[in-house]
């Protein structure tokens, strides 16, 4: 599994010719030019990805849902995260973030499903699942797939709105890039 960092992340953003300000007018354009929907299903990030969306103009075109699963009932009623997998792995776990981006996809009929559930801080962390640990998971037609995010400690000092952000850009990132390595083969 790819494991990225907040540094990471603006280097990818970097080296794309992206910046963060305006990285979802990427993604709605992308979208468009496929004629794909996006969905997703947020735990951490309380709807920022939904939010980064909407706010760009035309977004009605590639967005139709958005689901603020906070709760763990909720990732299983609606977006149909295993019990199992939440008992035996938890909420912040790669299996529930997948499960959650498929959830999603099949609930609202979108060609990618993005999710994000994680611990933002700056409370809840544990040696095991540490204050800025977030796992990202997406799902196309094709494959579904988690990323480990660690954006706490040292670079942000567990700064709730900088991790939030920072999962939000790896979200729109990376449903970026799959809509450009689709456009591109």
């Amino acid at each position: 599994m790819i494991t990225l960092t907040d540094r990471d992340i603006l280097e990818l953003l970097r080296t794309n010719n992206l910046r963060r300000n305006t990285l979802e007018e990427y993604v709605v354009s992308a979208l468009d030019a496929l004629h794909w929907k996006v969905a997703t299903a947020e735990s951490c990030t309380g709807g920022l990805v939904s939010e980064r969306i909407t706010r760009v103009s035309g977004s009605s075109r590639v967005f139709d849902c958005g689901v603020c699963s906070y709760a763990n009932a909720i990732k299983a009623k609606v977006l149909g995260v295993s019990e199992e997998t939440l008992s035996t792995l938890g909420a912040v776990s790669a299996e529930t973030a997948v499960q959650m981006a498929q959830g999603v996809k099949k609930l609202s009929g979108a060609d990618i499903g993005v999710s994000t559930t994680g611990i933002a801080g700056p409370g809840g962390g544990t040696a095991e699942k540490p204050v800025g640990l977030v796992y990202m998971g997406v799902c196309t037609e094709e494959k579904a797939y988690a990323i480990r995010l660690m954006l706490g400690g040292v670079n942000n000092n567990n700064d709730r709105a900088a991790i939030r952000q920072f999962s939000s850009d790896a979200a729109l990132f990376t449903v970026l890039s799959e809509c450009r390595s689709l456009h591109t083969s």
